[in-house]
């Protein structure tokens, strides 16, 4: 039998040590290398990336050897000291920040935007720079520009960080075109960073355009009466999360988003009652932070009431937020589709 539990009855309480032990690359990307991205034939510009972030790498390995080494050596240093992914959606760019991380010495961080903005609402924006300033390595996933405060904060502690010797390597935030103005390039990234631009390299990512695959389909509304059994049945010996759905957005507004990892550690499966459309936009953001957290866990979603499609109002979906929306959407339905249809996540 499963063992049953509630998001809506844990309150996580996570210390400053707790919180940067989670900036490394999630589940999916835990085990990736360079030699496991496969770059496509017929774009040279992936082979080139590999060989790019491959000589970053390289150039953060201490000089010499001994102790002679250890005393005069110095870190080979690369013509820039950061690295801007500048490419389409599904290109794998997550992917090759996540090996640079994994071959890089450390100490060195690895998070998206949202978990850095959301650590420096945790910590304060002085003590994560004092933390952060002690690392040789910061990767900043899915750099976003849909909010002109969070990326003056971030340009700011990008350059603090410049500042203080950390190399800095970053990707954009894309989604598909087709829903938008698709993604936005190394200009627009350079032009928000202002005096930190000239120390970034531009590194093109090109690639089959995500916008051309759509969004996956939502799989078929369940009958509330039978998501417990289904799941149970589906899930066995799995620690499930039980929850209604206006309950879980309640508490979801009493818990900071950095806490979300930890709100639903050791969760193998959510089953959750009656979805309804948000409306308030402070809480659609936290509910996309959730929906990034599940996901960078595979945790199966079995759901009634509203589709995931229709989780966020037109109106969100095509303001300023946007991006964020179509993410959180995509993937609570690769979730949901797992849960309820047996479908692998991608």
């Amino acid at each position: 039998m499963p063992t049953i539990e509630h998001l809506t009855e844990r309150t996580p309480h996570v210390s400053p040590e707790d919180l940067l032990d989670g900036f490394k690359p999630s589940y999916r990307f835990g085990d990736v290398s360079f030699d496991s991205y496969i770059p496509d034939p017929n774009q040279p510009s992936q082979s080139a990336a590999v060989t790019k972030l491959r000589e970053f790498a390289e150039s953060m390995a201490p000089a010499g050897g001994g102790f002679l080494g250890k005393l005069f050596g110095k870190s080979k240093k690369p013509a820039k000291a950061g690295l801007y992914l500048d490419g389409g959606f599904g290109v794998g760019k997550t992917h090759l920040l996540a090996s640079l991380w994994h071959a890089a010495p450390g100490p060195k961080a690895f998070g998206t935007f949202v978990e850095y903005t959301n650590l420096v609402g945790a910590l304060s924006f002085r003590k994560t720079v004092d933390v952060l300033k002690e690392y040789r390595l910061v990767c900043i996933d899915e750099f976003e520009l849909d909010d002109p405060g969070d990326t003056v904060l971030m340009s700011r502690l990008m350059r603090e960080l410049s500042d203080a010797g950390v190399r800095l390597v970053a990707t954009s935030n894309t989604l598909p075109g087709s829903l938008g103005d698709g993604r936005f390039a190394a200009s627009d990234f350079k032009r928000e960073i202002q005096v930190l631009a000239d120390q970034f390299d531009v590194v093109r990512v090109d690639g089959e355009d995500y916008r051309h695959r759509g969004l996956p389909e939502a799989p078929a509304a369940f009958d509330d009466g039978v998501i417990e059994s289904f799941a149970a049945e589906r899930f066995p010996d799995k620690t499930i999360a039980v929850d209604d759905f206006a309950a879980l957005s309640e508490h979801l507004q009493r818990v900071h988003p950095s806490r979300y990892r930890q709100l639903i550690d050791g969760i193998d499966v959510l089953v959750l009652h009656n979805v309804t459309t948000i409306t308030e936009q402070a809480l659609a953001l936290r509910f996309v932070v959730l929906a990034d957290r599940l996901y960078d866990r595979d945790v199966p979603i079995v759901a009634s009431g509203a589709l995931f499609s229709d989780l966020f109002t037109p109106e969100m979906m095509s303001g300023g937020y946007m991006k964020k929306y179509y993410r959180a959407v995509s993937r609570l339905t690769a979730l949901a589709r797992n849960g309820q249809l047996a479908e692998p996540v991608s």
